[in-house]
């Protein structure tokens, strides 16, 4: 059984800003069942659309993988020939996603791999991959690094591919903003999450997690080369979308 995420509960002191440590590492599926809204339908919705569009011959790529829940998901619904490539900075998230890969039976199919996002990207290898997913991640790469990633990822994937993108973002203006920051909150209410505990991580992720509107990412997307770019989810300030690459 995965541990109950009480990071924040504790009263030890902690670093100003968020980091992926083992502590974090540790509790990081419960947290993202109670953090994330509808995420265990955003996976199953993530796996049908990698099965769709994944093309037999290549690889799927998960960047910044975690614990490995997205690359597990995805290695069920697809053949068992399919290459399963995994990047993330964080070595104990590295370390819990192959135990958790062995677990289910997937250690041999899933490579996992140290990448930083926020630096050289010339050894992001996502061999020719037909479905690219970034979970949850952009969003903690620094915004003047973003266009560089996206591009990069467009330049590596295969000539027919689709790149998954889930994300927390920003409303157009203050007032809606400050209603579906609001309205998260509570939803985090519901799923145990202490006042102490909202406020400690918010503080924590201030200067970490850096959201765009849902029309930025859109427009990223689109000027890095992906032509069709739609959303497939929407929860107040939580987004997700997949960004088609085809010849031409």
């Amino acid at each position: 059984m995965d541990a109950r995420d009480q990071v924040f509960l504790n009263n030890s002191p902690r670093a100003s800003d968020f980091e992926f440590d083992a502590n974090v590492a540790a509790v990081f599926d419960d947290m993202l069942v109670r953090s994330v809204p509808f995420y265990l339908e955003q996976q199953r919705m993530i796996a049908e659309m990698a099965k769709k569009f994944w093309i037999p011959g290549t690889a799927v790529c998960d960047l910044g993988c975690s614990t490995a829940t997205t690359l597990i998901n995805i290695g069920r619904e697809i053949a068992q020939t399919a290459r399963l490539v995994g990047y993330d900075n964080s070595s104990p998230m590295l370390e819990r996603a192959r135990l958790k890969a062995k677990a289910h039976g997937l250690g041999d199919r899933i490579e996992l791999r140290y990448g930083d996002f926020n630096g050289d990207l010339s050894n992001l290898s996502l061999e020719r991959a037909s479905v690219v997913t970034l979970c949850w991640v952009l969003q903690f790469v620094r915004p003047l690094r973003r266009d560089g990633l996206i591009r990069r990822i467009y330049e590596e994937m295969a000539d027919i591919g689709a790149l998954i993108v889930t994300e927390k973002v920003l409303a157009t203006c203050p007032q809606m903003n400050c209603f579906m920051v609001d309205s998260y909150y509570e939803f985090k209410r519901r799923n145990g999450y202490s006042e102490i505990e909202i406020a400690r991580k918010r503080e924590a992720l201030e200067n970490v997690l850096v959201p765009y509107r849902i029309e930025e990412n859109l427009e990223m997307f689109r000027r890095n080369g992906f032509g069709s770019v739609h959303t497939f989810f929407q929860w107040y300030n939580f987004a997700g979308f997949v960004c088609l690459k085809r010849p031409g």
